[in-house]
């Protein structure tokens, strides 16, 4: 088990700097990344919204939680954030950055902060903490086998990186288990019902293992409107009726919260503090 130590800094840049770059960053990802189907957040009426979000359903998540989902659907932001919530009601929580695939955007980015909260973070040996090459740590297994009140494993994306699943069915084996498909229906992936149908399809082949849950992450980074939300709740739900499966809870970034009635879903609320940012912006404090 290893965490990352903290590294300097390089130089930030000019506030002009990190203002173009800030755009350049939003309109990369809404332009390439981001489909808006016909009908769409910004089309629809805003049903529901208050500046109260009391009277939301609590969020409360045992045991080994599997979070799994497409490249960019926000995973590892999604599962960071599950951790912090449940060590801050007062649960001993346990996290493993198995993302083998993809160098950018990892749970582990924000190991020293989970670790300053008393959460425990399973990381590749310190050598390969930061590299590219399919290190997984035997401590997942020791995790897995002993998860505490709560152990999340935040697993990379796609078919792909649901693989290392399968590679640990001995330590899986007998246990019980969460998984949990994290969904943005503002990706091209995940824009319709079919498409998530298919890509949990793929996860759990790869995985051999069957998605148990649904957790909605619809977002457009720091362009999100309460309507996305609103709308992407009411996706979730007819994704969820489709396929029989639970929707375990929904995201909603914590600046969005005072806009959003929570009251009017019916699943738990997941306030996001980002951590995974671009080099030029700061994780905002958990």
């Amino acid at each position: 088990m290893a965490t990352r130590k903290p590294h300097t800094a390089a130089p930030a840049p000019s506030c002009a700097a990190c203002n173009l770059l800030d755009r350049l960053w939003i309109n990369l990802y809404k332009i390439h990344l981001v489909f808006r189907p016909a009908g769409s957040a910004r089309n629809l009426h805003c049903r529901g919204l208050k500046a109260d979000s009391g009277g939301a359903v609590q969020l409360r998540l045992e045991g080994i939680v599997v979070i799994v989902g497409n490249y960019g659907s926000g995973k590892s932001e999604v599962a960071v954030n599950l951790a912090v919530h449940h060590r801050q009601a007062g649960m001993q929580v346990r996290i493993a950055d198995l993302d083998l695939v993809n160098p950018y955007f990892r749970s582990r980015e924000a190991a020293d902060q989970l670790t300053e909260l008393g959460i425990d973070v399973v990381l590749p040996p310190q050598p390969y903490l930061q590299s590219e090459l399919p290190v997984l740590s035997p401590a997942v297994a020791g995790l897995i086998r002993r998860p505490g009140d709560l152990a999340i494993l935040d697993v990379g994306g796609d078919n792909v990186g649901a693989m290392v699943l399968a590679a640990l069915g001995d330590a899986f084996a007998g246990r019980k288990r969460q998984v949990l498909q994290v969904v943005n229906p503002l990706r091209p992936a995940t824009a319709t019902p079919a498409g998530c149908h298919k890509i949990r399809r793929e996860i759990e082949a790869s995985a051999k293992m069957a998605v148990t849950g649904l957790a909605g992450n619809a977002n457009l980074i720091d362009e999100t409107t309460p309507p996305e939300i609103v709308d992407g709740y009411a996706f979730m739900k007819t994704v969820a009726a489709e396929s029989g499966l639970p929707l375990a809870f929904i995201t909603v970034a914590e600046e969005l919260l005072p806009q959003v009635d929570a009251a009017q879903f019916d699943c738990p609320v997941l306030r996001i503090r980002r951590q995974l940012v671009p080099p030029w912006k700061k994780a905002t404090t958990l």
